[in-house]
């Protein structure tokens, strides 16, 4: 499994998001100055998240984006799921139940589901909140006097 240029920029954003989440609405321009990532890639990205609601919408002046929920209540499985789709290492376990005519007699179908529990388990575990705290961390052990 590997993550595209997609679902990395789409955690970035709402990374982005949740730290400025006291400024009321954000401008993607904004987001993407900050980010170095480009306004039109971010563009492609933005219905993506918005069919799942994960984000408040403001058109006009003050318009912009806005998470419609805590940072605590988004976990970077959740945001992968949306831009990546499945996270399922193999195709065999993209749908449930297994549609694979092998799966009964498969001897590596178990290593398989244990990658994809492991991988969902630790994505899943990870809020967005949890990467800001561990980004405060890391900052405040790095002073200069």
């Amino acid at each position: 499994m590997k993550i595209s240029t997609k679902g990395r920029y789409a955690l970035r954003m709402m990374l982005d998001l949740a730290q400025h989440q006291s400024d009321g609405y954000v401008a993607l321009r904004d987001i993407a100055q900050r980010q170095n990532i480009s306004k039109k890639y971010l563009e492609q990205i933005v219905p993506v998240l918005n069919k799942s609601d994960i984000l408040r919408t403001n058109r006009g002046f003050q318009g912009g984006y806005r998470l419609a929920k805590s940072p605590d209540q988004y976990t970077v499985g959740e945001i992968l799921r949306l831009t990546e789709g499945n996270l399922a290492p193999v195709a065999c376990l993209e749908h449930e139940p297994i549609e694979c005519e092998r799966s009964g007699e498969c001897p590596t179908l178990p290593v398989w589901q244990g990658l994809y529990r492991v991988i969902c388990e630790y994505l899943d575990g990870i809020t967005l909140q949890d990467i800001l705290d561990q980004q405060k961390e890391l900052l405040a052990g790095n002073y200069v006097i």
